[in-house]
């Protein structure tokens, strides 16, 4: 296990956009130790379109858990730019929140900084049991054979966002199934003076996402079984080639979006400058923006045959959020309590409505709004065709490196400079070294 230093330095600042989608009133440091046993500090991260946004989604139902425990919440709502080192700054110095929400693909390396509280059995019995939660949630909440460093909150997945009349003048009747299809359908939307795909280059969190995808579609791996970073393989090169030639090659992704850093992707679909969007749970997103939901439509992400499913069939990572609870909280029961609330079936229906999340929990799954077109193709996306990306310690250095290789890929395409099998590799090979030694 890496020493708590070694984790916070190891990770840089990570810009998830879930903020888009669904990624105060808390002092910075937070702090259980210092504050009274019926107040606790939360650390949330940004799900909606703004902070604002989330401020008024939350407040109300952390004031409803007061109202019932007598247990007051500190609020703070954390960018997701500064979150990943708020919080390694946090398992350093000891002031962190009682409780916090954190990205399911750092559940690892945060675990094995040894500051999360651990959700053994007696744990979960405190919050009705691990059976009440999806599997595919339980995968992303730290490594494999030890109990998880966080509780699922939020669940996610990645889909296939489409301009409905954009496609009908382009004379396109359904969405593309296949990279070859998307790149057709792309040629011909691009003949009607639309954009066709939306990308964020500079956004190293939406890089690793995609680059994961098309590499578990490759029957590739980032890393081995033991945990050792495996960047540099053909299968991982050509996936990660592929992804970058839908702007250097194929043409579809604009040049310009080898600059796009966070949310900007998403707000050219909502203004209909870009016909198609890869994004997660991307409907709270537009619909802040302007975008009314009968514009557009939704599928699975592309795959090479056409069908997503299990295997080389993957075409989203399991994306969401999880929630937190630092070991050195001096309310402990109340924190717990906390989580309990913040995962029954009352609250993972509200607040997964407000984010256009799909609930973690089985039981609140069966309500209505998640049983829509859209909601059912991320349900079934997350059921049978989404993976984990890799549970082990150094996962957030991973997602640095190689999203960071990806964004140097883009920048290159979007100057005209080729991006070959060789310069692929070597960008790989450069974040490879970069991964701390085994």
């Amino acid at each position: 296990m890496r020493s708590i230093r070694a984790a916070a330095v190891g990770a840089v600042t990570l810009s998830l956009a879930l903020a888009a989608t669904a990624c105060g009133g808390g002092s910075a440091t937070g702090g259980g130790s210092n504050d009274s046993p019926r107040t606790l500090t939360y650390w949330a991260s940004n799900q909606g379109a703004s902070i604002a946004v989330d401020k008024k989604v939350l407040r109300p139902e952390l004031d409803k858990f007061e109202k019932r425990t007598g247990i007051k919440v500190k609020l703070e709502v954390v960018p997701w730019s500064d979150l990943l080192n708020r919080i390694l700054t946090a398992t350093t110095s000891g002031q962190g929140p009682d409780v916090l929400n954190i990205g399911n693909t750092w559940s690892a390396s945060l675990q094995a900084t040894g500051a999360l509280l651990p959700w053994d059995a007696k744990n979960f019995a405190k919050i009705g049991g691990k059976d009440r939660f999806v599997g595919s949630a339980l995968g992303s909440t730290g490594a494999a054979g030890k109990d998880p460093a966080a509780v699922p909150l939020y669940s996610m997945a990645y889909a296939l966002y489409y301009n409905k009349k954009i496609f009908a003048d382009a004379g396109i009747e359904q969405p593309p199934a296949t990279w070859d299809e998307l790149i057709a359908d792309g040629k011909k939307i691009q003949a009607t003076g639309k954009q066709a795909l939306g990308a964020e280059g500079s956004n190293v969190s939406e890089n690793i996402h995609h680059v994961f995808v098309f590499a578990k579609q490759h029957g590739a791996d980032f890393f081995t079984p033991d945990g050792k970073a495996d960047f540099t393989g053909d299968k991982v090169v050509a996936a990660v080639k592929q992804y970058v030639d839908l702007m250097a090659k194929d043409k579809v992704i604009p040049p310009g979006n080898a600059e796009y850093a966070q949310n900007q992707s998403v707000s050219d679909f909502a203004k209909g400058r870009t016909a198609m969007l890869l994004w997660q749970s991307a409907a709270a997103n537009l619909a802040s923006q302007g975008m009314d939901a009968a514009d557009y439509g939704i599928a699975p992400v592309p795959v090479r045959s056409g069908t997503p499913g299990t295997g080389t069939q993957v075409n989203s990572m399991v994306a969401g959020i999880n929630l937190a609870v630092f070991k050195n909280t001096d309310n402990l029961d109340g924190a717990t309590r906390f989580v309990n609330f913040m995962t029954g079936d009352e609250e993972q229906r509200i607040l997964n409505k407000a984010y256009s999340s799909i609930p973690p929990v089985r039981s609140a799954q069966a309500d209505a709004a998640f049983s829509t077109p859209a909601t059912t193709v991320l349900k079934d996306t997350l059921a049978t065709s989404a993976v984990a990306l890799p549970q082990v310690a150094d996962e957030s250095q991973f997602e640095t490196a190689v999203g960071t290789a990806v964004k140097e890929l883009f920048a290159d395409a979007a100057a005209g400079r080729p991006v070959t099998t060789a310069s692929v590799k070597a960008k790989l090979t450069k974040a490879q070294q970069q991964m701390p030694a085994k």
